[in-house]
Parts: structure tokens; sequence; C-alpha cells
């Protein structure tokens, strides 16, 4: 690759009652300094797939769309599970509402240097996301093998050298604080998440944000929450993803709210699919994770 790739990766906006207005407002005039290639929102634009709350998370995209190309997955919190639980009415009617406003539920999406495939893994309640935790229920994900087939197929048909991305909404790695998997049968998903080729995963879901592995090979960006639902009272966090020949370097950029701006933090780097290269380097003196 030429150049490196940047992305911005935002998740968990939740348009609605919890959005953060300042924390928005703040993006809207600090993404576009940050020149990203793409910008990915990786679910939950909305709290309760409301009209209202989709119209807001429309703007913003459009918003993006100004600077650089937009790229969204639909999050738990984006579906209707309810007009279909376990598909008994077809799939297409809890992905309806959310349709109107961001047409494709598996984005896939070439940039410069970089292909960006979306996958779904929201599914509400349904047969693949069912655990024996009640409180697992319409929240957790999964991804059936057909996803990670269809992403397979589609990252071994670009150039070698080009930086293979993938996103959908829960996270694959546990949380520092909740210590849970956003997926049901996570097992299996990493071995067939592996298989898939991915340079990184951009997932959310869980709050807050993280950067890490899966099994030493695939790096993986956790992004946090810009809405007042952060997990244990911690500062929202976005992360940008740089790309070059050899490395993913996440940064995460940090939210002072006394000072109404985001200020970059902790970077991870780790070799394209490899162990990571680099162990830890803070920017800006304070640690994020």
């Amino acid at each position: 690759m030429s150049q490196p790739v940047t992305i911005v990766h935002l998740s968990d906006v939740h348009f609605g009652g919890y959005a953060d207005l300042e924390q928005i407002e703040a993006l809207d005039g600090f993404l576009p300094t940050l020149n990203p290639s793409a910008v990915v929102i990786s679910g939950d634009l909305t709290q309760r797939a409301r009209h209202g709350e989709f119209q807001a998370a429309h703007l913003f995209v459009k918003r993006v769309r100004v600077f650089t190309t937009p790229i969204v997955v639909p999050g738990n919190h984006d579906i209707e599970w309810w007009k279909s639980p376990l598909g008994l009415f077809g799939e297409r009617r809890k992905y309806a509402k959310y349709t109107q406003y961001f047409d494709n539920l598996r984005p896939v999406v070439e940039v410069p240097g970089a292909i960006v495939a979306g996958a779904l893994s929201s599914y509400g309640v349904a047969f693949g996301s069912l655990t024996w935790r009640i409180r697992d229920l319409a929240v957790k994900g999964h991804l059936p093998r057909s996803e990670t087939d269809r992403v397979q197929k589609i990252f071994a048909a670009v150039p070698p050298g080009t930086a293979r991305v993938l996103t959908f909404h829960h996270n694959v790695l546990p949380g520092d604080l909740s210590r849970r998997m956003g997926l049901a049968g996570w097992r299996s998903a990493h071995k067939r998440l592996l298989a898939t080729g991915a340079d990184v995963i951009l997932s959310g879901h869980d709050h807050q944000e993280g950067a890490g592995q899966i099994q030493g090979a695939l790096a993986v960006s956790t992004s946090g929450t810009h809405s007042s639902r952060v997990r244990g009272g911690r500062p929202s966090v976005f992360n940008l993803v740089k790309i070059d020949a050899e490395a993913v370097h996440i940064q995460h950029f940090r939210w002072v709210s006394k000072d109404r701006q985001f200020i970059p933090s902790d970077t991870y780097s780790f070799a394209r699919r490899g162990p990571p290269k680099v162990a830890v380097s803070v920017a800006g003196g304070d640690q994020g994770l």
C-alpha cells in the first residue's frame, strides 16, 4: 500500500435521550481535521429505534459525507426485533425502519488502500443469539457462518497489500470492566474471523474503549459511547485506526468535558496478521485503559 489508511471509528452514539450533544457538536468540528479515509460507525446510532432518533443519526452521517466516506452498520438498539422474534415473521420486518435511513445492512466500501466490509451481528431475540442468561435476551449478537464466509470471499478478491477492515456491532473481546463478550458462540466466531483474512475488526457495544488482538493475530478496535451511558463513569472515547504496510495502530481520543474537546490518549500498535509489534506507547500523559 502506497500510503497509510486512516479510519475514524465511532460507536454507540445513541441518538435520543442519552446522546451527549456537546460531544456530537465537538465531533462535527474535530473529525474533519483528522483527514480520515473513512468514518465507521459500528452500530447503536439510536436508543429506541425511533424515527426522530434515526433522523438525527441520518443528519450526522450526512455531515460526515461532506468530508469523507461514512460506513454504518446496525446495533442491537437500531432494530425492532419484537416485530419478528426468532425470525417468525421474516427477517426484513425487524430491519424495516433502519433501512429507511441506511439502506444497506452489510455495506462493502472501497477507499484508497483499503476495503471495509460490514457484517450483521444484531438480530435481537434470535436462535443464534440465545444464551442461558436472561440478561442477555435481545442484547447478545452472533455471527452466522454465512456472514464470515461472505466476508472471507470479499477479502480474498482484493489485491495483495490492501487493508482489510471488518466492522460489526458486538464486541469480540471482553470489556475491561464488564468482562463480557458481546457475541454468543464467540469461540467459534473467533476461529472464523481469523479465517476471513481481516487485518482489523471495528466493533462497539460494550461502552468502553479497547484495543487488542484475537489469538495474537487479528487486531481489534473497540470504540466507546458518545452518550451518558458510559461504563464506570469513565470518559467517552473514540478510536483513530491507522493501517500501514506493517502494522495496525489504534489511538484513543478521550473526551474532556471541562474543556469540551477530545484529546489524544493511548496508542496501541499491532503487526498485521501477527503478534504485537509495539507493546504500548502513551500520548498526552494519561492512560485510557
